[in-house]
């Protein structure tokens, strides 16, 4: 590696979402200057934090097949949530988020969120605060619990039957 570094991060491979735990790898010179401006940065991370990530790193297989089971229950409810909106979406996206083109009678993902907040208490992250590509999108994340998205569907189903929305 005299040419490049490689970054890499617990956040999304081991549930550490906002932990702000991961790794440089590459040439020493690049990592010394790294670490100098690391230095004036900070003084570690918090002990904890890095046994949790040990911790993380020895996990089994097993942890990963169950981890990645609950994210697809939440993902099924999260597409529910979608189809509820009439926001389409590719069924192939993956990560820890789902993304939804918002309907045309919307001028702005931020129109549809904030109906939906002052209506049903349910907040859904407006594509327009990732920037303006984000305009005609929602996201939905699948850190939440599956009950707090079965609730969000429930009222959100409400609000559709009674044409609400």
């Amino acid at each position: 590696m005299t040419i490049a570094i490689e970054l890499n991060s617990l956040s999304k491979s081991h549930n550490m979402a906002g932990w702000r735990i991961g790794m440089v790898a590459g040439n020493a010179a690049f990592i010394n200057s790294i670490l100098r401006v690391k230095s004036n940065m900070d003084s570690g991370m918090f002990q904890p934090l890095q046994a949790a990530a040990v911790e993380a790193l020895n996990s089994s297989p097993k942890w990963y097949k169950e981890l990645n089971s609950v994210y697809r229950r939440r993902r099924i409810v999260a597409e529910e949530i979608m189809t509820l909106l009439n926001c389409s979406f590719d069924p192939d996206q993956s990560g820890l988020f789902l993304w939804g083109r918002i309907p045309s009678e919307f001028k702005d993902s931020e129109e549809l969120t904030e109906k939906l907040l002052q209506q049903t208490n349910v907040f859904i992250a407006p594509g327009k605060i990732f920037g303006s590509n984000g305009d005609r999108y929602v996201r939905i994340s699948l850190c939440s619990k599956e009950t707090v998205l079965t609730e969000a569907k429930v009222r959100i189903r409400k609000l559709t039957e009674n044409a609400l929305l």
